[in-house]
Formats: structure tokens, sequence, C-alpha cells
């Protein structure tokens, strides 16, 4: 870690000649720096075994280019292996002897930084401070990872990027606003933002604003008292009041009454509610995390939505992103959601074939990990066997019946109008090869196709469903 006097961190300097390793304990060492010294690349390995109480992790390394024995890049080749592509912790190469081919293929394994001698000691200094960073930054992703259960799966450049921002506005006390298409996974982002705070063994409590009638949302909130409405037989506590010390996830904010909307700005400026029929003012302390699939500047803009509310709930934005930008993601979530499904349906491990997972990651997934989810459980569920690609549905494999009116206006002319066709039936069908034509053109990618026809890709998906429009039909 770094703080404003130094350096805070455990650092290996690793080089086969004394002096260098004396300068650069005395340096480190003078910024808060707690060094260890290794003269070889066998000594260094040694040292970045698997910590334990009486061995600390190691936390960056410094580690010369050309040595006796293993040299820098031969141990930098074996923690990149080790960390399945880069190395688990933060290395700085430095060489006086070293060839431009060395230092790229130093960058290429994953090295840091890379610094030449004799070494500057303010250029070793930020180098080491940024590395140390970088350590922070990766350790909190992979506590939170161990800390979510394994909830958001993935290894895409995309979900890596999101846990990153979960790891750090997690433990700070900011209000964030979590957007994202349906299914892609707002609440468990909302969830793992909790579980990565110091309220995690607080109540989280979540609420469906679209899911409340608004006549009732008041006081489901806020509570309300005892005859303070019809039905009101008893006081109750509000949402709010139960989250109290937690953290509450208002899902789908955007569908939020408005005299709801100018209460909860009430909360996020004072701390304060009032239950239904009451005057009295409740304290509470509590985290609001809100999340929505609406586009709310837009909302802003209609009326719809309070901009003051906007405002005060976009502190720090995180943006889901949907399951067709992390393809890569796929066969991880697939697998497990065969495991999940197994076992709660009291099913024997089944195995997912290549060729089915394949198909499952040239689909777009409109309805993102919950869509995938649900799939997959069908294909368990349906099947007594391995899941092999008959087992992925027809629309997920692009494949189905051609739709009766498609064909004949392939090729229409101006004079070739087929009789006893209704204006609905005529317009469905021009429509529908107009549509094809262009995902055909396009790939079969349906976000350009929508955005070159025009339409949101929300819009496209309804009317691909409608006109009966699947790949391979």
């Amino acid at each position: 870690m770094t703080d404003d006097r130094g350096l805070v961190g455990r650092i290996l300097v690793v080089d086969d000649e004394r002096n260098i390793r004396r300068t650069l304990r005395m340096v480190l060492e003078g910024e808060g720096a707690t060094v260890i010294e290794a003269s070889t690349g066998e000594e260094a390995l040694a040292e970045l075994v698997v910590p334990t109480t009486s061995r600390p992790a190691i936390q960056v390394v410094i580690m010369d280019v050309l040595m006796p024995g293993l040299s820098g890049l031969e141990v930098l080749e074996r923690l990149s292996i080790d960390g399945e592509g880069s190395p688990a912790i933060p290395v700085i190469m430095i060489s006086g002897h070293a060839s431009v081919e060395d230092a790229v293929k130093a960058t290429r394994l994953g090295a840091f930084d890379f610094c030449e001698k004799p070494l500057v000691r303010d250029r070793v200094v930020v180098s080491v401070r940024n590395a140390l960073r970088q350590y922070a930054s990766d350790e909190a992703v992979r506590e939170l990872r161990a800390r979510i259960r394994g909830e958001i799966i993935g290894e895409s450049e995309p979900t890596q990027r999101l846990l990153a921002q979960i790891a750090k506005v997690g433990p700070r006390k900011a209000r964030v606003l979590i957007s994202g298409e349906s299914g892609s996974g707002k609440e468990l982002v909302a969830r793992a933002i909790h579980d990565s705070s110091e309220r995690r063994d607080r109540p989280f409590v979540k609420v469906n604003c679209a899911a409340i009638p608004p006549d009732l949302i008041e006081s489901e909130l806020f509570g309300h008292e005892r005859g303070s409405f019809t039905g009101a037989t008893a006081q109750k506590k509000g949402l709010f009041e139960e989250a109290d010390g937690g953290s509450i996830l208002l899902d789908e904010i955007g569908d939020m009454a408005p005299n709801a909307q100018a209460k909860v700005l009430r909360i996020l400026q004072s701390g304060e509610l009032m239950r239904v029929g009451s005057s009295k003012p409740i304290q509470v302390d509590v985290r609001v995390l809100a999340a929505t699939h609406r586009n709310l500047p837009e909302l802003v803009a209609s009326g719809e939505f309070r901009e003051d509310l906007y405002f005060r709930l976009n502190v720090v934005p995180i943006s889901v992103p949907p399951l067709r930008e992390r393809q890569a993601d796929i066969s991880l979530l697939a697998r497990h959601f065969v495991d999940r499904a197994c076992a709660e349906n009291g099913l024997r491990s089944r195995r997912l074939s290549e060729e089915a997972e394949t198909a499952l990651r040239n689909y777009d997934w409109p309805g993102n990990v919950r869509e995938l989810r649900n799939v997959i459980e069908r294909m368990v569920i349906l099947s007594d066997q391995d899941l092999e690609l008959d087992d992925v549905p027809a629309e997920v494999r692009g494949e189905g019946d051609p739709s009766p009116n498609e064909a004949p206006l392939v090729s229409l002319g101006p004079d070739q109008l087929p009789d006893g066709m209704t204006l609905k039936d005529f317009r469905e069908a021009i429509e529908r090869t107009f549509i094809r034509k262009r995902l055909l053109e396009l790939g079969w990618n349906v976000s350009r196709a929508a955005e070159s026809l025009g339409i949101e890709r929300t819009h496209l998906h309804r009317k691909m469903r409608l006109l009966g429009i699947q790949r391979g039909g």
C-alpha cells in the first residue's frame, strides 16, 4: 500500500549484484517499505511460495533481467504461467545490459515496468508506488470475488473492469447508480457492493419499485402508523427502517412514483423519514443503491423523474455490460449454471459439449444472464444425459422453420402481389423481409442492425419475435 509518508509494503529485490540490492534496500526502506533480498532466480521463486503467517505475501518484485542460473525473464515467465497469463503480483524489471528484444519480451510476459541501470532514485520510487497501488487494487478484486461467493462469474475484460469498480466503490459510503439491461446482473452488483463494505453484516434490503402499486409504495418504503389509511390495522416499519445500518437497493428506480421520489430525496438529504400518518421524523443510517434498465437522463428531460433525485443518486455510476459484450464469459457461466441446475434438481452431473458451448457463445442473448440461466436449466431438465448441440433450443442455435409468408416475398415484384393477403399481412411480410435482409448483411449482429434501422435494440428483438425472424430460418 501507499500513504502520505511513503511506501508501505513488502518488496522483493532480486539481483546478483550486492551493491544494487543494497542501494535499493536503502532507498525503499527510507520510504517505509520492507525489503527482502534474493541473489538468484531460484531464491526469488522460493520467496514467492504461498504466503504463511511467518512469511507474509510479497507485494512487488524488482528483478534484474540477466542473472546466473535462472534469468529474470525465466522467473517472470514462470510467474506469468502461475498467474495464468500475467504475474499475480507486479514485477518491475531492471537491467543495464538488456536488449530491446528483452524489454519487449518482458512486457509481453506481463512486467509492470522496465527500468534501466543506472537506476534513478525518484524513478524507482514512483514505479514501486504505482506497483503497490496496482497490487492493492488486484488484491481487493480477489477478496471481492471470494466474498461474493463466485456469483459474478467471468474472466472477460468487461467483467474484470466491473469487479475492479465494485472493489473500489464497495468500501466507500457513496451512493451508487447501477444501470444495465434487464437480466444483466444489476442486483448481483448491488449485493457485491454491500458485501464488500463495512455494512456486510447488516441488512441488505431489495425493493422492486416497479412491482409495488403506486398507492402502496410510500407505506412499503417508509412504513405507516395504525389507522393511517383503510387496512392499516397495526403500526408497520418501512423497508428503509428495516435496512437501518445496512444497504437498500431501489431496483427499477425509474418506475418509482413521483410522490415517493420526493420522500426518497428527503432521506438522501437529511437521513430522516416519516411513516405514513405520522409527523414524527425517524433517523436512519442507510446506504442507498439504485438500479435501472431505463435511461434516467431521458426520464429527467421528459419530467418523469426528478432531476435533483437523479443527481443525488448518481454519485458513482456503474454500467453492467450486457452478456453479448462479454462473450468470453458465456462458457464459464453456462458450466456454472449446468452444475447448479443439476444440484438443485437432484440430477447427476452433466457435461456440456464443445458444439453446444459454441452455439451458446454465438447467440446474442437479448435476455442476458437471466436468459442463459433459464435456457441451461431447461436443457438440464429435459435431457437424460450430457448436453449436446441438439439439446440447445432451436432459437438459440439459429434454426427454425421459415415463416410461410416470407418465401414468396423474397422475389416480390410490383406486379406480383399474392392473392388473398390483407394489408396487415402484406405490411408484416415486407417488414419481415427487410429486417431479415439487413440482419443477413450484418452477420446477424442485432445491435448493429438496430442501429442501421434507426430503432432500439430491444425494439428490434420484439419485432423479430413478433415476425418470427430467426437466424437460419
